[in-house]
């Protein structure tokens, strides 16, 4: 079953605040978190990814067809867009010490959600919101033991304890 068409002006206020509801799930945890982006931005990042996929539904032939080419586009384009954003996020620290990898990937995630949102998959969007809060709050706690698990070495890297 693929995406229905948002021309209806009610669809498309439920998509967009469907999406900002999303992406700002996911930036509650970073805001939680205590992280660079937070949950204005991933609400702002899922509801302008949202709003691309809304107005190419709604750029629909007379027929009232979804041209699913012109769809593609545009989510190609707001995903390869969303990496700037990602990548204002991530800092180099220390050399080799890199930091806000999870939060530029929740960021991109958000985007996707949006899109989704946007083209009215509502299910799946739903679903993988969940699937992400899971690993972003269990991670966290298998990363933290994993960290009391391993010591550093001398040479900066890490091994088991014995």
């Amino acid at each position: 079953m693929g995406p229905d068409p948002a021309g209806d002006w009610t669809q498309a206020l439920l998509r967009l605040l469907a999406a900002t509801a999303v992406g700002g799930a996911l930036g509650l945890n970073r805001e939680l978190s205590d992280k660079p982006a937070g949950l204005r931005t991933h609400a702002l990042v899922a509801l302008g990814s949202a709003l691309m996929a809304i107005i190419a539904v709604q750029l629909a032939d007379e027929g009232g067809r979804v041209h699913v080419d012109a769809a593609s586009r545009v989510v190609q384009g707001v995903i390869a867009g969303i990496g700037f954003i990602g990548g204002g996020v991530i800092l180099h620290k220390d050399g080799r010490n890199v930091q806000g990898l999870t939060t530029a990937a929740t960021i991109w995630v958000a985007a996707a959600l949006g899109i989704a949102c946007g083209l009215g998959l509502w299910q799946t969007a739903v679903m993988t919101v969940i699937v992400v809060l899971v690993v972003l709050v269990v991670g966290r706690f298998v990363e933290g033991a994993l960290k009391r698990y391993r010591r550093p070495r001398p040479d900066g890297g890490t091994s088991r304890k014995e």
